[in-house]
C-alpha cells in the first residue's frame, strides 16, 4: 500500500535526532512553554523572515488567536474561501464573526482577488487568504485591496511551510499569519501544534496574552484569554524537522515534477505554479472529470489517493446558507467534484511515483476503451 501521506516515514527518517530531542525534554522536566518553545519560536521566525512567532496548540487555534488579536469579534465579517479545511471558517465563527465566502482561482485553488471588492461591506474586518496545497495565494492584489479598505490580512499558511511568493516566504506578508504543525504537514509535529507569526509587536503582544488566559504575569489576567500552548516535546521535535524542511520541500518538488512529466497529455489536469510563486507541494492535486472512478481504481491497486476537499464549506450541514446569492462559487464547487490528491511526501521513492503514474495511465486507457 502506498499511502497518500506518511508521517511515520518522516519520523523514521530522523528517528535518532527526534528521540534525542524528546529525551532532552523528558530529562529537563519542563513540559509547557519552556526553553524548547522559545528556541523554536526564534528559529521559525528567522526561517520565515518574520520578527515574532508564538507556538500555540493547533493551526485552528492559531487562526482563532490571530483573528482575535486583529480585533475580530461579534458582528464583524471576515472574507475567505470555501475550498479549504473547515478550520479556516470555524475559527472565524468561534469569535462570533461571519465568514463571507468568495470563489477561487481555478488554476491555483486559492482566493481569486478579482472577487474581493464586490463582497466588502462596512462590517468587513479582515481577509484570510489560504495558501492551499502548498501554493501561495496571490498576495499583492489582496494586500492592495486590504490597504485601500483598511482591512487586516491574516495568512492561512497551514499547508505552505516554506512556500515563497515573489521571493519571500509566506507568513511574513500579511498583518499576521497562522501555521499548523499537524503530523502530515510539510513541517509536522508528532501530535497537534501551531504558530502565530507577525512583524507587528502590538499584534504579537495581544496574541501572546490571548494564548494563556490574558496573563502578562502569571495568574493575573489583563484581558480575557484562552489556553493554547505548544508543548515542549512538540517544539523539540519541530526544531529537528525545521532543519530539514527546505531539503524535504526540494524533494517534494522533484517528485511533483516526475508526476507532472508522467501525467501530462492524459485526461487529467496537473498542478501549475504561478511564475511569481514557489509551490511546496504539501499535496499533489490533479483534476479529473472522472475523479471518483479514478480514486476507486487507484484504491483497488493499493494506491492511496484522497480528496481535499470533497464538500465545500458552504455546502456542509454545519455551514449551509453562508452565501450571498445562489451559485456564487462555481469554481469552488467544480474543484470539489474534480480534485484528487496523489501520494506525496519526501520519503516517497521514484518507483512509487512511477507506479501511481502507470496506474493513472491504465485507468485512462480502460476508460477510453
Amino acid at each position: 500500500m502506498i499511502l497518500c501521506s506518511n508521517p511515520r516515514a518522516q519520523y523514521l527518517a530522523h528517528q535518532t535526532e527526534i528521540d534525542e530531542a524528546m529525551r532532552r525534554v523528558l530529562d529537563q522536566g519542563w513540559y509547557i512553554l519552556g526553553d524548547e518553545v522559545k528556541a523554536f519560536e526564534r528559529e521559525f521566525a528567522a526561517y520565515l523572515g518574520a520578527t515574532y512567532a508564538l507556538g500555540v496548540g493547533s493551526g485552528t487555534e492559531a487562526l482563532h488567536l490571530a483573528l482575535a488579536a486583529c480585533g475580530v469579534g461579534p458582528g464583524d465579517e471576515v472574507i475567505t474561501v470555501a475550498h479549504t479545511a473547515v478550520a479556516t471558517v470555524s475559527a472565524i465563527e468561534l469569535l462570533g464573526a461571519t465568514p463571507v465566502l468568495v470563489d477561487i482561482d481555478p488554476t491555483t485553488f486559492t482566493l481569486d482577488p478579482a472577487k474581493l471588492e464586490s463582497v466588502i461591506s462596512p462590517k468587513t474586518k479582515a481577509i484570510v487568504p489560504v495558501h492551499l496545497y502548498g501554493h501561495p495565494a496571490d498576495l499583492t492584489p489582496i494586500l492592495d485591496i486590504a490597504r485601500r479598505h483598511n482591512l487586516r490580512v491574516v495568512e492561512d499558511c497551514a499547508q505552505a511551510h516554506g512556500a515563497r511568493y515573489q521571493g519571500r516566504r509566506v507568513g511574513a506578508w500579511g498583518d499576521i499569519a497562522c501555521f499548523s504543525f499537524y503530523p502530515t504537514k510539510n513541517l509536522g509535529a508528532i501530535g497537534d501544534g501551531g504558530a502565530v507569526v507577525t512583524n507587528d509587536p502590538a499584534l504579537a503582544d495581544r496574541a501572546r496574552l490571548f494564548r494563556e488566559y490574558g496573563w502578562a504575569e502569571r495568574c493575573v489576567s489583563h484581558i480575557p484569554g484562552w489556553n493554547s500552548r505548544l508543548d515542549e516535546l512538540q517544539a523539540a521535535i519541530l526544531r529537528v524537522k525545521l532543519r530539514y524542511l527546505d531539503t524535504d520541500n526540494a524533494t517534494r518538488a522533484r517528485l511533483a515534477a516526475l508526476y507532472t512529466d508522467g501525467l501530462t497529455g492524459l485526461n487529467v489536469t496537473v498542478p501549475l505554479a504561478r511564475a511569481d510563486s514557489t509551490h511546496v507541494y504539501h499535496l499533489y492535486v490533479i483534476r479529473s472529470p472522472h475523479r471518483d472512478e479514478l480514486q476507486g481504481f487507484l484504491k483497488k491497486g493499493g494506491l492511496g489517493a484522497l480528496v481535499h476537499y470533497p464538500v465545500p464549506v458552504h455546502l456542509q450541514p454545519a455551514y449551509r446558507n453562508r452565501l450571498r446569492g445562489r451559485d456564487a462559487l462555481p469554481e469552488t464547487e467544480r474543484a470539489a467534484r474534480e480534485v484528487l490528491s496523489l501520494p506525496m511526501y519526501p520519503e516517497l521513492n521514484v518507483a512509487d511515483v512511477q507506479r501511481v503514474v502507470e496506474a493513472v495511465k491504465l485507468f485512462e486507457t480502460q476508460s477510453i476503451a
